[in-house]
């Protein structure tokens, strides 16, 4: 594809044939600062795992990286990017239950860290801290080093419960978003004082504890050993998240566990092999491909799985339920990505779609354990669903499918984060083939509008358009004939917020006039809310994935097209850079207009192919790869969305991206 590409020649292998051990090349801690908005985690998991680690640094901090303190380390993060459900924290001497009496500095220069085993040396408290995961179970090993009593410390946010089954072993839970996290923790050696507390006492030799930002705690008088914390845990109950435990640790050492994860992730990560590149490009590649790997998350539990869209406890069948998914974010190169490597686990996933959808009469769109976030624009699920059908991976319901997005197309609301049935303005988008816009400053007559996030007119049109183009797709292949007709037209809705006279996508009125006066690049307020998503014009024009043939007609042809893929490289802020970047704070990567670090951008350098100059997008992406990726913790120029960043950059490695996914071509 260019020099970059020739340095880095890459081969796809979807074998256990290759021994190579790219492991070495993975740095959690990449990402770990953020320009501007937010950073990863160095989180410890198995692929796709339900359980996901982490040690929790500075609260409000968000520059994780910089964090001088461990303040505790995570039992779960069951939900990307939120917080993580009960945490607990190790503590020589007097048991203390203040947050900044139990935090301890620690070092980098001192710490390991792999997506299989993480280790710290607590400085302030002298306790070498190590933790290592199975699917469904995190093992802590605490080596205490000053000869006082040693204490370990759990703590809850919400209502949670804890409760001490003998000297060796406590359980409880904690509710996130309504939906309950149990645990089941058992130490290696029998504690011989507990307790537990809320913000206004301690219980000393208290056996349970039930309320909001309670915790427990555990003593070891006379502590000769390292301790092991061996926790389940489950959905479900506390007795399910016991027998997690149970069939994934009983028996095993650290040791052990550490080494059958490595060896997974050896597995998983070596399912691409890159030859060639420097260092510093291998480290970027591998830590992206492991960040792919974080979701989704199969929360399956031997057989059962607790459904957050109908509130009960299902059979799986022998087959995984997944959750966990952004979809705005990752049908682009995310799921893609992960159809090529692992085809089979794609189609569980599109099948979980699909329960969800039986489970609560609407397909979701960003997918969580307690139920759907309705987040961003979009039916995105059409696209999944159909990329994967497309490719082959037919094996799931799709006729449950077809009609859990048509009903999503014909009778839900296309609001940005909106969900359920749909209200005046969807009507108008059906009757007319545009979200109508406001002017500036023109006072909302929608109720059922977010008061932040605005009605983002003509990029939901846009991402109608294309979800409709799909869903068309799928129609035709099911044979439902006058449901592709009917969405084939409203695939090319996006004609109808283009406006001839500026060259740009534009809000349109009710009434069929544009809103005037309009500025691409600043108009919409903060993100171009009014009218787009996150970022302005300039970025939203390319937004026909799928008719990009006509998109090129409509801007006046190849070289016009050029000019334009040209400008949006070049084009100067009308403000100050920092005035800009307070109005687009998710603008991140910013080259001339074009957001590297933001999704709608992803496929916008590969465009230069269809107007017939390759090496144009060679260019682009080079640029891209070069200046806005690194290996260090500053190596993200924006948000990495679970796995959407890191994919793009993988497939770009390569040499080829879905551009269209749903037509199973790559440029």
């Amino acid at each position: 594809m260019s020099r970059y590409s020739l340095t880095l020649a890459l081969l796809i292998l979807i074998t256990a044939c290759n021994n190579a051990d790219v492991t070495r090349y993975v740095d959690p801690n990449i990402g770990g600062v953020a320009p501007l908005l937010t950073t990863k985690c160095p989180t410890v998991h198995r692929p796709h795992g339900m359980i996901r680690v982490f040690p929790l640094t500075r609260p409000g901090l968000r520059d994780r990286y910089l964090s001088d303190k461990i303040y505790g380390f995570a039992l779960n993060m069951p939900a990307y990017r939120n917080d993580p459900v009960t945490n607990l924290m190790p503590v020589p001497g007097e048991v203390s239950f203040n947050a900044e009496v139990l935090a301890s500095t620690y070092d980098h220069d001192l710490e390991e860290v792999h997506p299989w085993k993480h280790s710290v040396l607590l400085e302030d408290h002298n306790i070498i801290a190590e933790w290592t995961t199975t699917e469904r179970a995190v093992v802590y090993r605490f080596i205490f080093q000053d000869d006082k009593p040693a204490n370990i410390v759990f703590r809850s946010n919400g209502q949670a419960s804890f409760e001490f089954n003998d000297n060796n072993s406590i359980s409880g839970w904690e509710e996130f978003r309504d939906t309950r996290q149990y645990f089941y923790a058992e130490c290696s050696v029998p504690f011989n004082v507990n307790g537990t507390f809320n913000l206004a006492e301690r219980l000393e030799g208290g056996d349970e504890i039930s309320g909001r930002r309670t915790g427990a705690y555990i003593t070891f008088t006379d502590l000769k050993k390292p301790v092991e914390l061996r926790i389940g845990i489950s959905y479900i109950d506390v007795d399910q998240a016991r027998d997690n435990l149970t069939r994934e640790m009983n028996g095993k050492t650290f040791e052990k566990i550490s080494d059958e994860s490595y060896r997974i992730w050896k597995d998983a990560l070596g399912k691409i092999y890159a030859t060639g590149g420097t260092e510093r490009q291998l480290r970027i590649f591998y830590t992206s491909l492991y960040r792919g790997f974080e979701r989704m998350v199969n929360i399956s539990e031997y057989g059962r799985y607790f459904s957050g869209y109908d509130k009960q406890v299902h059979n799986d069948n022998g087959r995984p339920f997944y959750v966990d998914d952004w979809l705005w974010d990752t049908f682009r190169s995310h799921h893609p990505l992960l159809y090529i490597i692992e085809p089979e686990r794609q189609v569980d996933m599109v099948q979980s779609y699909v329960n969800m959808y039986a489970q609560s009469g609407w397909m979701p769109t960003f997918p969580q354990f307690y139920g759907d976030f309705p987040a961003m624009i979009g039916f995105h699920s059409a696209a999944l669903i159909w990329d994967v059908y497309q490719k082959g991976g037919t094996d799931f319901d799709v006729e449950k499918a077809y009609e859990g997005l048509r009903k999503n197309a014909m009778s839900g609301t296309m609001l940005p984060w909106r969900a359920g049935p749909m209200c005046a303005l969807d009507s108008f988008y059906i009757q007319n083939g545009w979200y109508p816009a406001l002017p500036e400053g023109a006072e909302e007559t929608e109720p059922m509008v977010h008061s932040f996030e605005k009605r983002q007119a003509v990029a939901v049109t846009l991402e109608h358009s294309y979800n409709d183009w799909c869903l068309a797709r799928l129609a035709k292949a099911l044979g439902k004939n006058e449901d592709y007709e009917y969405f084939s037209g409203r695939a090319q809705n996006y004609r109808n917020v283009y406006n001839p006279e500026t060259g740009f996508m534009s809000p349109k009125m009710a009434d069929g006039n544009w809103v005037e006066p309009f500025d691409p690049q600043l108009s919409g307020g903060v993100g171009a809310r009014m009218y787009f998503a996150e970022n302005n014009a300039y970025i939203w024009n390319f937004s026909v994935m799928h008719d990009i043939t006509s998109l090129i007609e409509l801007m006046g042809g190849n070289e016009s097209f050029i000019n334009r893929l040209d400008n949006l490289f070049n084009e100067p802020t009308k403000i100050a850079k920092w005035q800009f970047m307070g109005q687009f704070p998710d603008a991140s990567g910013l080259n001339g207009m074009f957001p590297a670090g933001n999704e709608p951008s992803f496929h916008v350098p590969y465009l230069y192919n269809y107007a017939g100059k390759p090496w144009k997008t060679q260019r682009r992406i080079k640029e891209v790869m070069e200046m806005w990726f690194d290996d260090d913790p500053l190596g993200l120029s924006g948000d990495e969305d679970g796995g959407a960043l890191c994919s793009w950059y993988v497939f770009s490695a390569m040499g080829f991206y879905p551009v269209t996914p749903g037509n199973g071509l790559y440029a």
